[in-house]
């Protein structure tokens, strides 16, 4: 694409950040409202706003003929962060709401026959078998429930699998044992501007994890924006083990 190609892309996307997340419909309606004329260059401008995902993924212990699903997957871009060499051995299911993501899903694994979509729920969905590997990237922030999602990624895991987990969020004011501590300003600002496009920041989610895992590792940094390079905003990546 060439420059002022991608630069009217991008234009298009930040004027529907600007107009934010629908408020008329269920959750499924207001996510197609909200990324249908963003679907086309999605990946483009996330590739410049979503970090670690690929340094999340690269972190996994997968054994052979691993089942992995990812709760939230979107336009299945995640799934070619995988290792190229295992991509024939490891069945993928991705699972979303959102229509508009999940048509270039299909068309990304058209070539990839071990790759299932699935329109569905994440707070409730069930695959047919357990999995060895849930993948939620930058999707329990904007998943109203997400504790619900927490607990069914959790329920439909292997005993001895692994969730995996890379989102933004905020410190509190005052953290628990090996989580970061945020200034005032990190903690009122970022929730803010992300709420206009229904993204919830917020301290809860890495807490939740770690109590539910005691098995974990846990990375916290911070990522630039586009267009906002002297703004960094908090992100945690988040690796956790189901007990036998």
């Amino acid at each position: 694409m060439r420059r002022l190609e991608a630069l009217r892309a991008d234009a298009g996307i930040l004027r529907q950040m600007l107009r934010g997340m629908p408020k008329q419909g269920d959750h499924a309606e207001r996510l197609a409202g909200f990324y249908a004329t963003q679907a086309a260059d999605y990946d483009r401008f996330r590739e410049r706003l979503l970090p670690g995902r690929a340094e999340l993924i690269a972190s996994l212990q997968l054994p052979p003929g691993a089942r992995v699903i990812e709760l939230g997957g979107g336009t299945g871009r995640n799934l070619e962060f995988f290792p190229a060499a295992r991509r024939d051995d490891i069945e993928f299911e991705l699972v979303d709401l959102c229509t508009p993501l999940l048509d270039i899903a299909r068309q990304r694994t058209r070539g990839w026959p071990q790759v299932r979509i699935t329109q569905a729920d994440a707070t409730t969905y069930r695959p047919q078998a357990p999995v060895d590997c849930v993948l939620i990237a930058y999707a329990l922030s904007m998943i109203p429930d997400w504790r619900a999602a927490v607990s069914n990624a959790l329920a439909i895991l292997k005993p001895g699998g692994q969730l995996a987990v890379v989102d933004f969020y905020v410190g509190a004011d005052r953290p628990g044992t090996g989580l970061t501590q945020h200034g005032a300003i990190t903690r009122h600002f970022w929730p803010r501007w992300f709420a206009h496009d229904g993204v919830r920041l917020g301290p809860e989610t890495p807490q939740h994890l770690l109590q539910l895992m005691p098995s974990h590792q846990l990375w916290e940094g911070r990522a630039s924006l586009p267009y906002l390079p002297l703004l960094r905003v908090p992100y945690f990546r988040f690796v956790g083990r189901k007990s036998d």
